[in-house]
C-alpha cells in the first residue's frame, strides 16, 4: 500500500469554509473582558482598549470594580457580578464606567458566567459604548420604518434576480403579498412580454454597477390584470465593504396618472395633426373620386386600420339624396387600409354599387343621420358590420375589434357614410375618436358635395357646348376641314371656345374660331350667341374685318363677357384668303415645301372692348397649304412663356401630316396638358388639289 493511502482525509482550509466579516461586528466596536471569581481582570481585547482607555498592561491583574468604577457604583457592580456568578443566569443592561480620561461613560454590557473544564469559574463581559450602539439601533429602525412606510417601491434582489426584501407598496403594486415575493425571481412576479427590457435592465446594472435612473416601464400585473400602468424604476447594485457584489436595489415608483396625463396629451396633438392634415389635404381639387379618397388617406392610419367611403347612388346621378322605402344604394368611392390585409376584401371596392342590411351601421347612420360607434367586436359580432357572411368571416379572421360608421352630411343632406374599422391598432374607438371622424367626415362632405354639384353644372356646360358647336362635313368646296374640341381637364368649368365652318354663296368658305372669356354655362351661352351671330353675318358676305366690327358690337352687349375671335373666308376660285383677327392668337399657315409660320396679322383688340377698328389681310394659297386656327388653351401652360409654346407649335407642325384629321390627333396629343385648365377649340383648313 502507498504511503499516500495511510493518512487520513485532509480537512478543508479555513478559507474554504469561511466567509468574509461582516462590517456590523467593526461598526459596534464590541469590547470582551474576562474576570476571575474575585473580580480580577485575566483577559482584555483590544476593543477594551479602546472602549475604556486602559492598554492590557494596565487592566490585566486589575481588579476590575476600582479600575472601572466609582466608588458609588462599586457595590451595585459586584451585586450584579456575585448575582452572575452565583446564579449562572446572564445579565444585561447599561452601567456608567469610568474611562481612563476620568470621563464617566454609559456602556452596554451582556455578563455571563463560563465555566472551565477544572469547574472553576470565570466572567465574561462584552460592553459596546451605549452612544454608538443606540446609534446604530436609531439607523437600523429608521431604515426599517422608511421601507415599511414608504409610498414608493422598494425591493432588493439577488445575483439571481430572486426577491430577499419586498416593501409594502411594492407588494401592492405588484398584487402579490410580501412573503410570496421572498425567493421568487422577477419574472415570476412579473411574467409579462413588457417586463422583458426591465429584467434585462437589471442583469446589465448587475454587470457593469452602472446605476439606471428613471426608466419608464408600462405593464399589467396580478394587482391590475385588465389595464395598463406605468412605472418609473430605479435600479442600482449592491455591494459589502469588501465590494462584492450582494445584488440589486429597485426603486419603483408609480406614475400611471402621469403616464395617462401624457398619453392624453399626445392623442390630445394627434387629434389637431390629423384635422390640420384634413383642412389641408381634403378638397383639393373638384373631383369626387379624389375627394374622397383625400378623406381616407387622412384616416389611414391617423385614426383608422381601414376605411371605406360610401356615396348614395343617388346624390351622383340626380345631385340630391333621394331614399325609397327599400334599402339605400350606395356606390363605394373610396377604399384604404394601413398594411396588406385580407380584411380588405371584405370591403366594396370604388365604383362598385353596394346594399346594406338594415342592422349595418350605414343603415343605421342613413335611418337616424348620427354616427354609429361599436368599442368592442365580439365573436360572432361581425356580421353587424359586414355586407355578407364571406366578408364577416374575412373580418373576423383579420382581427377587426371595433368598428364606428359616420354620415357624410352636407348643407342639411345626408349624401354618404364613411366607415371606419381597427384591427392591428389594440385601442378601441373611443368617443374622442368618433369626434374626430365628425369633423372629418363634415369637412370632407362638403367638399365631396361640391364636387358633385361641380360635376352635374360641368357635365350640362359640356353638353351645351357640344350642342352649340357645328355638325361638320369634312369636305367643303376646294377644302379639307378638321376640327376638335377638347373641354379643361382637372377641376376647370368649361370655357367659351367654339369653332365654326360656314358655306356661303359662290362656293366660298367662312372659318372661325373664338374664345369667350370665363367658364360654366353663362360663358357657353354667350359662346352660343357669338356663334350664333357669326352664322347670320357671314351671309351678308362681308369682309372679315366688317364682320369683327359688329361682333364687336353684340359682345358689348353680352357685359361682362368678351371674347377673341379669328374670323377667315376662302375663295376656291381665286385660291384667296381673307382674315381679320380679334385679340386672338397668330393662325400658323403652312405652306408645301416651307416651314409653318405665325401669319403676322393686325391683332386688333378683343370683341366687347369697343371702338376699334379691326382689318382684314388677304393671302393667297396653294393647293396642299394648311390654315391652323386654335384657342389658346392648346398653346398656354401655367409655367411655359407663350412664346416657347408658339415655338412648340410650330416644331410639331413641322412634321409631315398626311390630311387635316391627322394634324388635329397628333396636336392634341402633343401639346395639349392631361390636367389642362382650360378647354380648347382647333380648326384646320387644307386646301385640295384638283
Amino acid at each position: 500500500m502507498r504511503r499516500a493511502e495511510q493518512h487520513p482525509k485532509r480537512e478543508g482550509r479555513p478559507q474554504d469554509v469561511t466567509s468574509a466579516p461582516s462590517g456590523l461586528m467593526d461598526l459596534l466596536g464590541v469590547a470582551a473582558v474576562l474576570l476571575e471569581a474575585d473580580g480580577r481582570i485575566d483577559m482584555w481585547s483590544p476593543q477594551a482598549e479602546e472602549l475604556f482607555g486602559y492598554t492590557r498592561g494596565e487592566a490585566a491583574g486589575q481588579y476590575a470594580a476600582p479600575l472601572l468604577l466609582r466608588p458609588e457604583h462599586r457595590e451595585a457592580a459586584i451585586t450584579l457580578f456575585a448575582e452572575v456568578m452565583g446564579t449562572g443566569r446572564d445579565w444585561a443592561g447599561a452601567f456608567p464606567i469610568r474611562h481612563k480620561d476620568g470621563t464617566t461613560r454609559m456602556v452596554e454590557f451582556r455578563n455571563m458566567r463560563l465555566t472551565d473544564n477544572a469547574g472553576d469559574h470565570y466572567a465574561l463581559g462584552l460592553a459596546i459604548d451605549r452612544a454608538t450602539l443606540r446609534h446604530v439601533e436609531r439607523k437600523v429602525a429608521l431604515s426599517t420604518r422608511l421601507v415599511s412606510q414608504a409610498p414608493i417601491g422598494l425591493a432588493v434582489l439577488d445575483t439571481d434576480l430572486r426577491y430577499l426584501a419586498v416593501n409594502p407598496a411594492l407588494a401592492k403594486m405588484h398584487g402579490v403579498s410580501m412573503a410570496d415575493h421572498i425567493g421568487r425571481r422577477f419574472r415570476d412576479i412579473l411574467p409579462g412580454a413588457s417586463f422583458r427590457a426591465a429584467e434585462s435592465t437589471m442583469r446589465q446594472v448587475l454587470r457593469s454597477g452602472v446605476p439606471v435612473i428613471e426608466q419608464q416601464v408600462t405593464g399589467r400585473t396580478c394587482a391590475v390584470p385588465d389595464d395598463d400602468h406605468a412605472w418609473t424604476v430605479s435600479i442600482y447594485r449592491l455591494e459589502d465593504h469588501h465590494a462584492d457584489v450582494l445584488g440589486i436595489a429597485n426603486v419603483v415608483v408609480d406614475v400611471t396618472d402621469r403616464y395617462r396625463e401624457a398619453r392624453k396629451a399626445d392623442r390630445a396633438q394627434q387629434r389637431l395633426r390629423l384635422m390640420a392634415n384634413g383642412s389641408a389635404r381634403i378638397g383639393t381639387t373638384l373631383e369626387v373620386e379624389r375627394t374622397a379618397q383625400e378623406l381616407a388617406d387622412v384616416v389611414v392610419p391617423g385614426l383608422a386600420d381601414m376605411v371605406a367611403v360610401d356615396l348614395l347612388d343617388s346624390v351622383l346621378q340626380t345631385g340630391r339624396p333621394e331614399l325609397g322605402e327599400g334599402l339605400p344604394l350606395f356606390r363605394a368611392l373610396a377604399v384604404k387600409t394601413a398594411y396588406p390585409t385580407d380584411a380588405a376584401q371584405a370591403i366594396v371596392p370604388p365604383g362598385r354599387l353596394a346594399s346594406y342590411h338594415a342592422d349595418h351601421p350605414a343603415a343605421h347612420c342613413v335611418r337616424t343621420r348620427e354616427p354609429y360607434l361599436i368599442t368592442h367586436l365580439g365573436s360572432g359580432d361581425h356580421a353587424r358590420i359586414a355586407a355578407d357572411s364571406q366578408a364577416a368571416r374575412l373580418l373576423a379572421h383579420a382581427g377587426v375589434h371595433t368598428d364606428m360608421a359616420v354620415p357624410l352630411i352636407a348643407r342639411e343632406e345626408l349624401i354618404g357614410v364613411m366607415g371606419l374599422a381597427r384591427a392591428r391598432n389594440p385601442l378601441p374607438f373611443d368617443e374622442d375618436d368618433l369626434a374626430i371622424a365628425c369633423e372629418l367626415a363634415s369637412t370632407a362632405a362638403l367638399s365631396i358635395d361640391n364636387a358633385v354639384l361641380h360635376q352635374h353644372i360641368r357635365s350640362a356646360a359640356e353638353t351645351l357646348q357640344r350642342s352649340l358647336l357645328p355638325q361638320l362635313s369634312p369636305q367643303h368646296p376646294g377644302l379639307e376641314v378638321a376640327a376638335r374640341y377638347r373641354p379643361a381637364q382637372a377641376f376647370s368649368e368649361v370655357g367659351g371656345d367654339w369653332y365654326d365652318v360656314i358655306a356661303l354663296d359662290g362656293d366660298r368658305t367662312a372659318l372661325a374660331v373664338g374664345d369667350v372669356m370665363g367658364s360654366g354655362i353663362p360663358a357657353a351661352t354667350a359662346m352660343g350667341r357669338l356663334r350664333t351671330a357669326t352664322s347670320t353675318l357671314a351671309d351678308l358676305g362681308l369682309e372679315p374685318s366688317r364682320i369683327l366690327a359688329h361682333l364687336d358690337k353684340i359682345t358689348h352687349g353680352l357685359d361682362p363677357y368678351i371674347a377673341t375671335c379669328v374670323y377667315a373666308v376662302y375663295d376656291p376660285h381665286r385660291g384667296r384668303l381673307q382674315l381679320a383677327s380679334a385679340g386672338h392668337l397668330p393662325p400658323v399657315l403652312i405652306r408645301a415645301g416651307r416651314p409653318p409660320e405665325l401669319l403676322d396679322l393686325p391683332t386688333g383688340t378683343p370683341l366687347g372692348v369697343g371702338g376699334v377698328p379691326f382689318e382684314t389681310t388677304t393671302l393667297d394659297l396653294e393647293p396642299g397649304d394648311q390654315l391652323v386656327l386654335y384657342t389658346d388653351g392648346l398653346v398656354e401652360t401655367r409655367n411655359d412663356p407663350i412664346d416657347e409654346r408658339l415655338n412648340d407649335l410650330l416644331r410639331q407642325l413641322s412634321v409631315p401630316y398626311r390630311s387635316a384629321e391627322e394634324t388635329c390627333g397628333r396636336l392634341l396629343q402633343q401639346l395639349r396638358h392631361p390636367a389642362s385648365h382650360d378647354d380648347v377649340a382647333l380648326l384646320i383648313a387644307q386646301v385640295q388639289t384638283s
